[in-house]
């Protein structure tokens, strides 16, 4: 699979390019801000290693620019590390976010998971671990039925909707709750945890709903590497 490394700092890009080739990995490398998205939107690669500070156009321009017309995954990479850059990517569609400094064992790890995410098997398809009933609000995970609260199954539905995908508090507050006046997003992580057990039980062994400290959550139904 090919992965492009956007990245202006060379030794840093040298090093991720050497890690992601040794891992089997077709990467590129390009350092430049507007020779990236011309390249994204000519030939977009399986994923992309996005740094948000470049020259010539920054990754979140980039990123803005890019969604509305495709989807494929983009893993921001920043020494940016306050919340609000962080919820900026998620806003604008990174399925992932990583804070240098970084170890490139971790990066090549996350790329594998962010395209094992994306791209899942063909029998996994056909028959998800996951299945929700929006008529009934019936819920089961690998075959075991989950009992959940409405609340709980409207919060799940939107994580599962696009798993993989980390959504903010706020979006979440959004998505899964008809009136939110009477919530805030405390109880999401209330809700969370409930959810976290109940699906623990059905499918133990696993982090069906995966966090990131101060972003927020999502479903991950892909199984972790052996």
């Amino acid at each position: 699979m090919r992965v492009l490394v956007v990245e202006d700092e060379h030794d840093i890009a040298s090093v991720l390019l050497d890690y992601l080739r040794h891992a089997g990995f077709e990467a590129e490398h390009i350092a430049d801000g507007r020779a990236a998205l011309a390249r994204l939107q000519a030939d977009p690669p399986d994923l992309t290693l996005l740094d948000v500070m470049l020259p010539g156009l920054d990754g979140l321009s980039i990123l803005r620019r890019l969604r509305p017309h495709d989807s494929h995954p983009v893993i921001l990479v920043t020494a940016r590390v306050e919340e609000l850059d962080r919820l900026l990517g998620l806003e604008l569609g990174a399925d992932d976010y990583i804070c240098k400094p970084f170890s490139p064992r971790e990066v090549v790890a996350r790329v594998r998971a962010v395209l094992r995410r994306s791209r899942p098997a063909a029998d996994a398809a056909a028959r998800p671990a996951l299945v929700l009933g929006a008529q009934d609000w019936s819920a089961s995970l690998l075959g075991q039925p989950l009992s959940l609260t409405r609340r709980e199954f409207r919060l799940l539905q939107a994580l599962a909707r696009q798993s993989g995908r980390l959504f903010s508090r706020a979006q979440l507050l959004d998505l899964a709750y008809e009136d939110t006046q009477d919530v805030n997003e405390r109880a999401v992580d209330s809700h969370i945890k409930n959810l976290r057990r109940k699906l623990a039980a059905a499918g133990p062994g696993r982090e069906w709903i995966r966090s990131v400290y101060g972003v927020g959550f999502a479903f991950d139904p892909a199984p972790e590497p052996g």
